[in-house]
Order: structure tokens, then sequence, then C-alpha cells
């Protein structure tokens, strides 16, 4: 896939032309939100792994400031974290590493939404290439990303809390 066949993609929803190409690369988070002037972790990263019996992929979208918690991604799916290399995301994702997002997925792979987006009104995945995003609420990221569910698998975005609960 590409930008084009997402483009295609969100044709369904009326929402096509929203798409944003930029000149700066948007390949990681900071990239992103240089090119997009605004917060890194405004963000929404989609991350490909291997599914449940190492069989096919599966994708979690979270904030650009998250980071996947291996005790709570083993909680709650039950395996563990094994991120997808780069030649395996093309080939069962559609998408190139730096473009990865839940939009015309070359197959129907669960997409689950981190908690840590919820934060926010607004976010930005990309639209299938190193250089695309869209502006999109959080509820249309789950509808158009068909999320499963909202989970809670990463870490690193809150503020820690010490023994007291502090």
């Amino acid at each position: 896939m590409s930008v084009e066949g997402v483009r295609t993609y969100f044709q369904q929803f009326n929402r096509e032309k929203d798409i944003i190409e930029l000149e700066l690369s948007s390949a990681t988070v900071d990239l992103a939100a240089k090119a997009l002037h605004v917060e890194p972790e405004r963000i929404a990263k989609t991350l490909a792994f291997r599914g449940e019996d190492r069989v096919g992929a599966m994708l979690v979208v979270s904030a650009g400031d998250a980071k996947i918690d291996n005790k709570k991604f083993r909680h709650t799916f039950g395996f563990k974290a094994h991120m997808l290399s780069p030649e395996e995301t093309l080939n069962l994702v559609g998408h190139a590493v730096g473009g990865v997002c839940p939009f015309a997925l070359k197959h129907d792979w669960p997409v689950f939404m981190d908690v840590s987006l919820q934060r926010f009104e607004r976010v930005f995945p990309a639209c299938g290439s190193s250089t695309s995003a869209i502006e999109l609420t959080i509820d249309e990221l789950y509808q158009y990303g068909k999320a499963k569910e909202w989970v809670d698998v990463c870490k690193g975005w809150q503020e820690e809390t010490d023994s007291s609960g502090n």
C-alpha cells in the first residue's frame, strides 16, 4: 500500500482530501511532530507485532510519547510482544516502517488503540508513507482504524507515582 491506497480508503468517509502530504519526513515521532508543528505525544504511532501463536500481525496505536510495556502487553494479550521486522511489516501489513497506520491494511489484522491516546481530542496518524499524515479526532481514529478495543499496554506517558501513590 501507499499514501494512494490510504487516500482511496478514506474516500468512503469523504476524507481523502484531508490527508496531509509533507515535504519533510515524518518517519519518526519527532520528525512527524516537527513537520506538523505539534507536540510529539499527539503523533499517533502504529506499531506492528507478530500475532498470537506467532502467526500474522496485530497493530497497536499509541500516543507518540508512549512505549510498549511488556508486562502489560503479556497480561492483556496472553503472549509476549514481538515487533515485526521492517520486511515483515511491509509484507504483512502493507505499509513500510515510517508510514505504518491502521488504514488500508493488506489483511484484516486486529487493531487496538492504547489508552495513552485518550488524553487528546485530536491526533495525527501516518497515512501509508513517511511523508503523510491526517488529523483525526480520537473517535475518528478508532472508527477509521477499525479498532477492536481500547487497551492499556503502554508506559512512559503518565506521570510516575511513588510507592505511596504520590
